[in-house]
């Protein structure tokens, strides 16, 4: 499976952008539901094309929409789309066709905090040193990767990564959301965001706790410190860069059309 989605990946990048080629509205489009995220890229997405959306907590519900047939068409992370759509997957009867948008993931952080240039350190060191990429090939997601260039940044110490320190727990913001942050067998949190957060907190000297989101709220969660980091596959918008300290890209994606196979 991973080896497919490293594939998908290959490939996605540098196919054309099928639906912005076409000048002209598609009333088939304007007929369909699509299946959303609430707060997502791929809602944003069909939102600029004014097609009807049925917008659910998580992408792993657009999924099920699809699946059941109360939606007609999702909208999700390619990312996504490569581990848990098509054959040998949860959901066989599934195939992405479209791409509509280009993007990238980062880490958000409440605003003006400095545990975004730590992190932005953190990736610099580990992809330098190579466990980036080790992880990155644990889930399928090498392809992805935005190469991480070293910072100038000095050691960062207080506000918040000494308030994270102090209180002795980095709480990360999820959904569940493969291969980025799902459960295994066990009911642990993995995937390759899961495993890069509890690298984190271990070069941090914390326990790392992971708690469900609702994704529309997530800049609320930070503001509140109900979380620490938004780290889940989390697309770098203009409206997220606004509402949240970022960290530097670390992850290519796009949004994908999703549809029953024939």
């Amino acid at each position: 499976m991973r080896k497919r989605i490293a594939l998908l990946l290959s490939v996605v990048m540098v196919a054309s952008l099928c639906m912005a080629g076409c000048g002209s509205k598609d009333s088939k489009n304007e007929e369909k539901v699509y299946a959303v995220e609430a707060g997502s890229a791929g809602e944003a997405a069909a939102k600029d094309k004014n097609w009807k959306m049925n917008s659910v907590a998580s992408q792993a519900d657009a999924l099920m929409e699809v699946k059941s047939g109360t939606s007609d068409v999702a909208i999700i992370d390619l990312l996504m789309a490569g581990a848990m759509i098509g054959e040998g997957t949860s959901y066989p009867d599934l195939k992405y066709t479209d791409k509509l948008t280009t993007e990238e993931y980062g880490v958000g952080c409440r605003k003006e905090s400095n545990l975004a240039t730590y992190i932005n350190n953190f990736f610099a060191e580990t992809f330098k040193s190579g466990e980036m990429q080790k992880i990155a090939e644990e889930y399928g997601v090498q392809e992805a990767l935005v190469e991480q260039k070293e910072t100038d940044a000095k050691e960062i110490k207080g506000g918040d990564v000494k308030y994270i320190q102090d209180k002795g727990t980095l709480i990360v913001g999820i959904t569940e959301f493969e291969p980025m942050d799902y459960k295994d067998k066990d009911g642990k949190w993995i995937g390759f965001d899961a495993d890069m957060a509890s690298l984190l907190a271990e070069k941090l000297g914390v326990e790392v706790k992971f708690v469900e989101i609702d994704w529309d709220t997530k800049a609320m969660e930070l503001d509140s410190k109900n979380i620490d980091v938004v780290w889940n596959g989390m697309t770098l918008t203009d409206e997220t860069k606004s509402a949240m300290e970022c960290t530097n890209a670390y992850c290519n994606n796009a949004q994908v059309v999703v549809v029953p196979a024939e």
